[in-house]
């Protein structure tokens, strides 16, 4: 069996390492190259920051096998007509939940304010419990559900918001479709932004919908920058509506120098962080899916093209 490793050359090393070990573990052998014939290919590891954009001369392949969560810059790749999964794996899990946690916690307790303001002043001044600040999570996927549950499990009361329905425990409520979108972010003073990007989703936060929440509420976003107009964001935090935003994606990446979110004083920029593929999980559920497709099993994380995810 042939694979090709189609990222950027970078990775090429760390998954040379670790893919064949996880095949092995699964009981696959495998030829694991960057420059494989086309024509030979039975499996494609793929990221969109690497060098292949046409897979039309792939006429063997079985499917591509990504090893990004988001899918949103190769699913209209009209090329494509291979099966495509995503990547959903522990290390992203992970990551992503304590990324979330972290910040959800930073602006719940106030942290800020005793970190950079030691001025000798004492405030008495403690915060609300966890069951009183008021959390919606917006997108109910992997991450979103996982996130969702560690909120809930401080004693966060989270509401879940999605396109289609989806029921969940953990959540003291779970909404879907546009039309209770308001709903589910009226009196929220936590917001998190974890959906996809599709054409329905861009700019999903506008400035009608960035006045829906709580005054003053504290935004993060580690799921996609185009959720978010940025215009309006910068005029509802100017405006006090929003009180704090935490970014880890942006719309152009690495995030510009000039770019005003970088000096903001109510804008926390981290560097695309939140939930990056790491090596070792990954590969095991590279493995797994090509293990699954060699035995005509159905893949794990299978993109549906028309919903975009």
């Amino acid at each position: 069996m042939r694979i090709l490793f189609a990222g950027p050359e970078r990775l090429w090393e760390p998954y040379n390492d670790a893919l064949p070990k996880a095949l092995a573990a699964v009981g696959i052998s495998a030829d694991l190259a960057m420059d494989h014939p086309p024509s030979e290919v039975d499996w494609i590891v793929y990221a969109p920051d690497g060098p292949l954009s046409d897979f039309s001369p792939f006429t063997r392949a079985k499917g591509v096998l990504s090893l990004w969560a988001g899918v949103e810059r190769i699913v209209s790749n009209p090329t494509l007509r291979l099966p495509l999964a995503r990547m959903v794996d522990d290390g992203l899990r992970h990551g992503m939940v304590e990324w979330v946690l972290g910040h959800v916690l930073r602006h719940h307790l106030g942290l800020d304010a005793h970190i950079l303001h030691q001025d000798g002043v004492w405030r008495h001044e403690p915060p609300k419990l966890a069951q009183d600040r008021p959390v919606t999570i917006l997108g109910l996927g992997e991450l979103g559900l996982a996130c969702a549950g560690a909120l809930s499990a401080v004693g966060f009361p989270v509401t879940g918001w999605s396109r289609r329905p989806k029921e969940d425990p953990r959540l003291i409520r779970t909404l879907a479709g546009l039309d209770q979108l308001q709903n589910s972010l009226e009196d929220a003073e936590i917001v998190v932004l974890l959906m996809p990007l599709t054409a329905e989703t861009e700019n999903l936060m506008d400035r009608r919908r960035l006045s829906w929440p709580a005054p003053g509420f504290v935004l993060l976003n580690p799921g996609r920058g185009a959720l978010i107009d940025d215009d309006a964001l910068l005029d509802a935090l100017g405006s006090g509506q929003v009180g704090h935003a935490t970014l880890d994606v942006f719309r152009t990446e690495p995030l510009p120098p000039d770019h005003p979110f970088w000096a903001h004083p109510r804008v926390t920029v981290t560097p695309h962080i939140a939930a990056d593929t790491r090596v070792s999980t990954a590969a095991r559920v590279i493995a797994e899916n090509v293990r699954r497709g060699q035995a005509g099993e159905p893949l794990l994380y299978l993109v549906d093209r028309t919903a975009g995810y």
